[in-house]
């Protein structure tokens, strides 16, 4: 029984937990009515010539009988009336096709080795005991009584309505006592079968219903499952900062590899690695306000070259991501800011170089 604090609709994990363990919306009832009505119908539909070939059936093995043809090892009888056991497999077969369709529609196909294992509360005297005492018990039985009243009232009402015809029945012939006993049969077999039918349809409704509010959980289970599941939001969130605190120094070692960094000046820092190998610059780090600030502190220290482009920066931001090549329609912007720098880099060395040979 749920507590009064399940007030929750079962998470699919759980339903599929419970599965797992063989707990499933499934009615036994709707299983029998089902085949019941299919096989009834089956056969009443072949009834018509079921007397005359029982009779042939029987004739051939009184008559084999007598003249002493019917041996064990001899079927004439049989094969001569094959037809009729074949009409008797085809209403079986389809009542147990029916059944094997209706247990997979109500819940599939469920395999649960756990409800296999032993238990001491199946082998339990006094649990049995108790099971037989309890609640579920009562509901059994009355599901149980319910349906056979019903068909015995149709029964009753039939038997009511032909009285006076079955009466009279001993004026008829053989033929049509038959053919009023197996008229009188199939409408009530197939008139109980309906009333079963629809019974075990709404018992697999309760039983539906059921099944979820036994699997009804608490909001603290939701939340110990989504920790189990997911993992403890705490923990994630700690992970996910290590993580980005990881990619952050990657990134700031790589800013030692750029070419050039490209500013806003203050809000954005974006630092351009190209080598000759290159198809086209890379972004090797990139940042806002603090990082941007690393980013900048880094390319004083190694002497990499700055370049204060506004538009640049804020276009390079947004649309390339760190390890990303820039697009194709910043090729000329970015190719003219590598030669300005690779200019005055070359300027710089040949002064430091005349410097030298000045000293000399």
């Amino acid at each position: 029984m749920p507590q009064a604090n399940q007030t929750e609709p079962a998470t699919p994990r759980r339903r599929e937990k419970a599965r797992e363990k063989g707990q499933v919306a499934r009615s036994r009832d709707l299983i029998g009515a089902a085949s019941g009505m299919a096989a009834t119908f089956v056969l009443f539909s072949l009834m018509s010539s079921f007397p005359h070939a029982w009779g042939g059936f029987f004739h051939d093995c009184i008559e084999g009988a007598v003249s002493g043809n019917l041996r064990m090892d001899a079927l004439p009888p049989f094969l001569n009336h094959s037809g009729l056991f074949v009409a008797t497999a085809a209403a079986l077969g389809m009542g147990w096709i029916v059944a094997l369709g209706s247990a997979l529609a109500q819940g599939g196909l469920v395999f649960a080795p756990t409800s296999l294992l032993p238990t001491a509360s199946r082998i339990s005297p006094a649990a049995k005991l108790g099971q037989l005492f309890s609640i579920s018990a009562l509901r059994g039985l009355i599901k149980s009584l319910l349906p056979a009243a019903a068909v015995a009232y149709l029964g009753v009402g039939c038997l009511r309505r032909d009285w006076p015809a079955l009466m009279s029945l001993s004026a008829r012939s053989s033929r049509g006592t038959l053919g009023f006993a197996a008229d009188r049969i199939f409408e009530v077999a197939w008139k109980s079968a309906l009333v079963l039918l629809v019974w075990a349809v709404l018992d697999y409704l309760f039983e539906r219903q059921h099944l979820s509010s036994e699997l009804k959980m608490s909001r603290q289970e939701i939340a110990d499952e989504y920790k189990e599941s997911e993992g403890n939001p705490v923990i994630k969130g700690r992970i996910r900062r290590l993580q980005r605190q990881v990619r952050r120094r990657r990134m700031l070692d790589d800013t030692k590899r750029a070419n050039v960094v490209i500013t806003n000046p203050t809000e954005y820092a974006i630092a351009l690695e190209y080598r000759p190998d290159m198809p086209a610059p890379v972004v090797v780090a990139k940042g806002r306000n603090l990082l941007a600030a690393q980013i900048k502190e880094i390319a004083r220290w190694e002497n990499i070259p700055m370049v204060e482009n506004r538009p640049l920066a804020h276009a390079l931001y947004r649309t390339v991501e760190v390890g990303q090549s820039i697009p194709a329609k910043l090729y000329a912007v970015i190719a003219e800011i590598l030669a300005a720098v690779y200019r005055a880099e070359a300027r710089a060395l040949a002064a430091a170089a005349a410097a030298r040979g000045g000293r000399r």
